[in-house]
Formats: C-alpha cells, structure tokens, sequence
C-alpha cells in the first residue's frame, strides 16, 4: 500500500513487520553504511534510550508501548533531537505488530483511512494488531484527526504520533483524550556528550576513525542545545574536515569551520515561540533589561518577524507600564514604525532601545485592571441607558427630546472640571482606576481624588480633616 504519505521499509535489516493483506510492508527504511551519522546511531534498544529516564522505569508507559505489552495509543511531545522517531523505530521493530508509518507533512484523510481499513481486516482475520505511527501530528487538519477517532476508541489500530507542538494547543482534545501524553524532556549537555562520545567510538557511527579534543566536544554540545541530532550531525561534518586534510582528532578550529552558526533553539511556528516571547515580556515586566535583550537577540537571530515583537512592545507599553511613564508607549510606537520604515537589520537598534527603556521604566498595570474591571460590569449587564445631558445633541429635533440638556461645558470652569455625571444610573460611585505611586502615575494619584470629588460634587476635606461644608464644585473652588 504505497502512497505519498508512507515510507516504504525495504533493505536488508529493516525492521520486520506483518504486512497487511495484499499490501507491501510499510514502515521505516533501514540504515545503510552512507546514512546520516544521526540515522546509524540511532538506539537499538531501549535501553540505548539515553535522557528520559523519568518515562523509562520498568512498567513505565514507554517501556510497554515499546515491548508491546499494553495497546495504548500514546503521543510524544517534545523538541526536536529528543527521541521521538527514535522510539517510533523500536516500537516498529517488535516482530508482533503491522507497523505503519506515515507523515502528517505528506498524507491525507484517503491515505489515514486506507490504513484503518486495511488494518480492520486483518484483525478481523485474525493477523497482528497494527500501530500506525504519524510524525508532525499537529500538521494534520481536525477534519484529518477526527478521521483517527473512532480506530483509535476500538482500538482498530494503535496509534503513535509524534509532536514537537504542545499537544492541548495542536491536537483535538477527543483525539488528545484517547492516548497518553508522554513528555519527552531536551537532554542536558551530559546526555549529549555521552552520545557524541558514543558515536566516535561504535561501530556503527565513526569507529574510532578520528578523536576530538576536549574544546571540540564542548563546542559542539553547547551547539547542541538539548538535540543530539544537531550534535552528531555537526560531527560528522568535523569528522570529514578532518579526515579530508588527514588529521586524526577533531580540535576546535575544525568544529567550528564545520559548522558556521549554532541554530538557535526557536520554531517560529512552534512552542518555542510562545516559550521565548513569554520569557521576553516577563523579564521587561521583572525590570531585568539584560534578560530582555537576550531574549531579543534569540528572536532576532532565529529570523522571527520583527513586527510581531514590535507588536509585543507596543502592548506591553499600556499592558504593564502604562501610567507610571506615559512616554513608554510613545517609546514603542516608534520603535514599530521605525521597523516598518527602516526594516532589519538597522531597525534591531530601534527594538533594543525600546526594550531598554520598558524594562527599566516603572511598572503600573493599573490601566490593565481598570479597564478589566469595565468589562466585567459591562458584560454583567451593569450600566442603562447614556444620561439624557451627555447624548448628542446636534441633530435637528434632538433638543426637543431632552438631549443635552442640562450639560455644563468644562471650559466654562476656570479649573476645567465641573461637577457632572457621566456614567448611567447603576454605576454611579463606581471607581476602575486606582492608581500607584510609581513614577509619573504619582502625581495622577495625587491629583485623581480632587478630580473625583468636584465630579461627584461630593464635600470638600479641610486641611485638618474636618468637613469644610463647601462642596467640590465651581462654587466650591477646589484647586487642582
């Protein structure tokens, strides 16, 4: 059953599967001697499985699912480099179950249910169970997932699918709540030099054909970044360079002419990408502007459109500084234009100053809660009708139905506040904003109460603290 979204098996050593009935094998081509050094290492066995130990005790999910001891349909979450098709070979390695392996990138809804159907009748004939493997699993459309649904409930087929995407963001919950989650961590730089170290010395990966300097192996785990698949591709590069002049040891110029850049750890589509501008806006919240650039700069080297961070500062200007430096948002604003007008890679300065200035700025989210606070009244049904002396007024016939009548011009007052109400019935008293000591919005708190009380028309206090018996209005004369 060939089509474009499956791999066909083939080769001496693959790995062995009951095919289905009248169709070819399915599954994972094996690895040949010209195969990618990251292809050849791949673990064996499970217990070559190296930095998910929190999933490999025994009677563990991933320990079943691998032996074939429990039917469970499992997904794998986790970044790239962390085992996921790894886990996905030795499960297609039991010698007791059709394996088909299809990716989401390529196949389709025919191409789902040709393999349930086929898969229905070959247990209804008494063959093997089949397990259905799907690499980018949340590439498919619902539509594609719910065609899984009802073969993975019966268990027509037991379905293992593979994610780099926080699965309750990308997989339908039905879907979700049929399997389990197993969450793959990124190995730490142990891990990863251990399976360097692994690769230089097997028989399967370079053999011993080359050694590598101390300052080599660390340059090429720190690359890594949690993914042993970049670890060992970087050293099959330095591995040739070296081999290419007749050195036999890797040192750390050669490394490094291997490999040019480290690609930063950043999907712009994916977790990551909600992971980084999180850890951004939380460290200009926390005032640390050292955090913040560094979580610009990983932006900004992975290729993440500067637009979308600008979008972020100019949000985070009202969202968390607001008040307490009004010139903040102006700040941000600018810094938006000037990535529309300038573009990178100048247009970095401008984002840079601008998220320096809000991470040191003073911090208010009060305008946040206010306006909060409005919405919930607003969507409780609080607030009637517009007050008879605030609606519009400048349309033939609206006098004579009361509009604005009654309305007291502020410019009239010397002080430009009168006392007047300006919210409907049932929020009168009501107060949103509540301003803090911080920076500017000092001087706003200061002065926020007087406005209140010539508004309200509420009695003025006197310096000692008794009633004064004038009210805060233009008779009054309460200065701001």
């Amino acid at each position: 059953m060939e089509s474009d979204g499956l791999f066909p098996l083939t080769g001496p050593g693959a790995a062995r599967t009951a095919a289905p009935a009248g169709a070819e094998p399915v599954g994972f081509t094996a690895p040949g001697p010209d195969s990618p050094l990251p292809v050849r290492m791949r673990p064996a066995s499970i217990d070559e499985l190296v930095g998910q130990d929190h999933l490999l005790a025994p009677g563990a999910p991933l320990r079943q699912l691998v032996t074939g001891r429990a039917p469970m349909s499992v997904i794998l979450w986790g970044p790239p480099g962390t085992g996921k098709t790894t886990i996905a070979h030795l499960v297609a390695a039991a010698t007791d179950r059709t394996f088909v392996a299809m990716s989401a990138l390529s196949a389709g809804v025919k191409d789902v249910r040709a393999v349930i159907d086929t898969a229905r009748r070959v247990r209804r004939g008494g063959g093997p169970p089949t397990v259905l493997f799907i690499d980018e699993v949340h590439r498919f459309s619902k539509t594609q997932q719910d065609s899984l649904l009802a073969a993975v409930e019966d268990r027509t087929v037991t379905l293992l699918a593979a994610t780099t995407e926080n699965p309750y963001f990308s997989v339908i919950s039905p879907l979700l709540s049929r399997c389990v989650l197993l969450t793959l961590h990124a190995l730490t730089e142990d891990d990863v030099r251990a399976l360097v170290r692994r690769a230089l010395s097997d028989e399967r990966g370079l053999a011993g054909a080359v050694t590598l300097s101390a300052d080599a192996e660390e340059h090429l785990v720190r690359l890594a970044g949690g993914d042993v698949r970049k670890a060992l591709t970087a050293l099959e590069a330095a591995a040739a360079s070296a081999q290419a002049v007749g050195a036999a040891e890797i040192d750390l110029a050669t490394a490094e002419r291997a490999v040019d850049v480290a690609a930063v750890r950043y999907d712009r589509d994916g977790d990551a990408h909600y992971d980084v501008i999180s850890a951004f806006i939380k460290s200009m919240r926390g005032s640390d502007p050292d955090a913040a650039l560094h979580w610009l700069a990983r932006m900004l080297v992975a290729g993440e459109d500067p637009r979308f961070i600008a979008r972020r500062i100019v949000i985070f200007a009202s969202e968390d500084v607001g008040m307490a430096d009004p010139q903040a948002l102006l700040v941000a604003t600018a810094a938006a234009q000037a990535v529309q007008q300038v573009g990178l890679p100048e247009a970095q300065l401008n984002l840079a100053q601008a998220v320096v200035h809000l991470a040191t700025a003073p911090k208010s989210n009060r305008v946040t809660t206010a306006l909060g606070e409005a919405l919930s009244d607003v969507r409780a049904g609080r607030g009637g009708a517009v007050p008879a002396h605030l609606r519009d007024a400048h349309y033939p016939g609206a006098r004579g139905l009361g509009h604005g009548t009654g309305y007291r011009y502020p410019h009239d007052d010397p002080r430009g506040v009168v006392t007047q109400r300006y919210v409907p019935d049932d929020l009168v008293g009501a107060e949103y904003y509540r301003p803090t000591d911080h920076g500017a919005e000092r001087a706003v708190g200061e002065r926020l109460p007087r406005l209140r009380r010539i508004v309200r028309g509420e009695r003025v206090p006197s310096a000692d603290g008794t009633d004064a018996g004038e009210r805060g209005d233009a008779a009054g004369g309460e200065q701001l």
